[in-house]
């Protein structure tokens, strides 16, 4: 038995301000597995970055071949428990202590984001607490399809007698109370057998985030944030993408197709093994065509028969199978903003993560192709990575890290069904699972 409940994936507790403590994250991809353990510590609020409460520093990582997975979705069970179990296993051997709770990242199950509106009259005069909750429940079960679940229910703004852009509405007197929000679902099948393979290692999914939502929280300024900014996160197996307005989380969507795509185009290519594909692609994978060394030759050896003589291929035809593919990510990315409410910022920025953003040439391309600034992104804010988590790749598990300062921002409804799991890494997370039983 798995911890979804109806129509909402498990959420945790916000992290008190004035209390630290340990927290383990996991981000299942396509292509790899992270883990990532930290201590938070209260800090003093940053002017930098609004929002964060606690300094985070980094006391175990690890980095592994994902298995059993396919555009972000698990293929087979075991293989994925076996993996899981690996790098939280040597995560735990690096921080020096034993994790049974994680944050989970989600980055398969067709995920969208719709904007809801949700109104109702105010029978005492002035707005309470209990009328947001009660107003917000009915947008977030209207937007919640069949066979899909939540993994964030966020507030945008809310509208007292048809006046919009009110912060807070608690306490202000009304005859009528609408919210705006912004509901991200994706197929509940995905979810569940993601939490089911963590499970089945007994640790216990603490909560489950939208991919680009913690890219954006860890890759984004608070001016992109504020200006309006779509972060793409390009994994190995999906491309998810969050847009931020107003400083809000506002938009979702995702399509499974991401790095691995390009991977498998060189194999077809080049007729290489899929093992020489990847090692061409993360060498010499560029999206520029044309350049001094586009006439550079190189051999590649042929997938089959060792006997067969390898072949020499330019690096001109390395250079137009990789960016034939990553056009055509950009121009679905594009397709997707076109859609949403990032439309409306003409001169929004679009932040890159994920592995798959890292090939060269691909911010000028994305430039070219959306017609707004491109950058790639790096986790912010973290004293103590390691240089090989320092880059875009990271951007999510660094982002589930800081994810439990962001918690109160969101809607969740009372659970009443949950299952009782024994939780905790010896601190934080301990309190929080008697906090899920007794408050929830």
């Amino acid at each position: 038995m798995t911890g979804l409940d109806r129509t909402q994936t498990p959420k945790t507790r916000p992290m008190p301000h004035r209390r630290g403590g340990i927290v383990a994250c996991l981000d299942i991809g396509t292509s790899k597995i992270a883990c990532m353990i930290a201590r938070l510590k209260p800090s003093a609020p940053s002017d930098a970055l609004r929002g964060r409460t606690h300094a985070v520093e980094l006391i175990g990582y690890s980095q592994i071949q994902s298995r059993g997975m396919k555009a972000g979705a698990v293929i087979d069970l075991a293989e994925c428990e076996q993996a899981v179990r690996q790098a939280v296993g040597l995560a735990e051997k690096m921080a020096k202590v034993r994790v049974e709770s994680v944050l989970l990242s989600v980055s398969g199950g067709r995920l969208s984001g719709q904007l809801v509106e949700a109104a109702a009259d105010i029978r005492g005069g002035a707005v309470t607490p209990a009328d947001v909750s009660r107003v917000t429940s009915t947008g977030m079960r209207h937007a919640t399809g069949e066979g899909r679940t939540v993994l964030h229910a966020l507030p945008v703004g809310y509208t007292l007698d048809g006046v919009k852009g009110i912060r807070d509405p608690r306490g202000m007197v009304a005859h009528q109370f609408g919210v705006d929000m912004n509901v991200v679902t994706c197929e509940a099948t995905v979810a569940r057998n993601l939490m089911l393979a963590v499970e089945r290692c007994h640790i216990n999914v603490e909560a489950m985030a939208a991919s680009p939502y913690v890219a954006g929280l860890s890759v984004l300024t608070d001016d992109e944030a504020d200006l309006g900014a779509a972060v793409v996160e390009m994994g190995a197996g999906t491309t998810t993408i969050a847009v931020y307005s107003g400083g809000r989380f506002v938009y979702a969507a995702g399509f499974a197709v991401g790095g691995q795509h390009i991977t498998m185009d060189l194999a077809r290519g080049l007729s290489a093994t899929i093992a020489d594909a990847e090692r061409i692609k993360t060498l010499y994978g560029t999206v520029i065509t044309g350049g001094s060394d586009s006439r550079e030759l190189m051999s590649v050896p042929t997938a089959g028969d060792e006997q067969d003589l390898p072949q020499i291929v330019s690096r001109a035809t390395i250079a137009n199978i990789v960016k034939h593919r990553a056009e055509e990510v950009f121009e679905m990315v594009r397709d997707k903003l076109k859609d949403s409410p990032f439309a409306s910022e003409p001169n929004g920025r679009v932040v890159l993560s994920g592995g798959a953003s890292q090939l060269t040439g691909l911010v000028e391309l994305g430039t070219q192709i959306l017609g707004r600034p491109v950058r790639v992104g790096r986790p912010l804010g973290f004293g103590r990575l390691p240089n090989e988590a320092k880059n875009a790749a990271f951007a999510v598990p660094a982002g589930l890290l800081v994810y439990p300062q962001y918690v109160h921002h969101e809607h969740v409804e009372p659970r009443h069904t949950r299952q009782q799991v024994k939780t905790g890494t010896g601190g934080y997370f301990g309190k929080v699972g008697r906090w899920l039983r007794e408050g929830f």
